[in-house]
């Protein structure tokens, strides 16, 4: 009954993101005045919102910061106390109604980096690409699933059985070192005074949240 009901929220939210996207495709966005002659055509940007290349893996971005990548920046469009909740390492918050303000477009019209962005899920994070990729801004990408993905896989990566395949096993054991990088503790990696009668509990998660510096220039 529950899975019904949030296929039905999804199905329902989805439907508005394909809304949206008729209208962006229609130029219909009421853009800033020096804005207003900017953009792709239409048939261009429904082009470019069926592709699922703007999709990038959550093992992908974990990789990347794990390595320190000084190639991409990590955009959390949620509002701002969403954010200061909880966000993902280094990521900077502009949320979706700030998107087309012009001290967003430093940060998200360049050609230095990889422009992520993420929400909860996908929806929020799709619409910001699409408001973007309408203007035609260069090297933007959505974090497949978003946080709720980030949490799935890499913080709480699930534990393969024995009778799946080795490929599972190994990519369990990476998503597992992922995750005591950004700060989780599993049991048997803590060390405990063998006087403790109780188990030391798993950390918290910490996130450092830098906000980087515009690109001069832009596009």
């Amino acid at each position: 009954m529950i899975k019904k009901q949030t296929a039905k929220i999804l199905a329902f939210r989805y439907k508005i993101l394909a809304l949206i996207l008729v209208i962006l495709a229609g130029g219909l966005v009421l853009l800033p005045k020096y804005q207003k002659n900017e953009g792709i055509k239409p048939e261009q940007l429904l082009a470019n919102a069926i592709s699922l290349e703007r999709y990038i893996a959550t093992d992908q971005i974990a990789h990347k910061l794990i390595n320190q990548d000084p190639s991409f920046i990590l955009v959390d469009v949620r509002e701002e106390a969403s954010f200061k909740k909880y966000s993902l390492p280094n990521a900077i918050n502009i949320p979706l109604k700030k998107i087309l303000d012009a001290e967003s477009g430093a940060f998200l019209n360049q050609n230095q980096f990889d422009v992520v962005f993420f929400s909860n899920d996908n929806f929020e994070a799709d619409q910001a690409w699409m408001l973007c990729n309408r203007l035609d801004y260069k090297n933007l990408r959505v974090l497949k699933g978003g946080i709720n993905s980030w949490f799935k896989t890499i913080i709480n990566p699930p534990k393969p059985t024995e009778d799946m395949p080795e490929e599972a096993h190994n990519l369990y054991t990476a998503r597992k070192a992922a995750s005591m990088f950004f700060g989780v503790a599993y049991p048997d990696q803590v060390q405990t005074d063998p006087l403790e009668k109780t188990q030391t509990a798993p950390k918290q998660i910490i996130t450092v949240k830098k906000k980087k510096k515009a690109a001069e220039g832009g596009c």
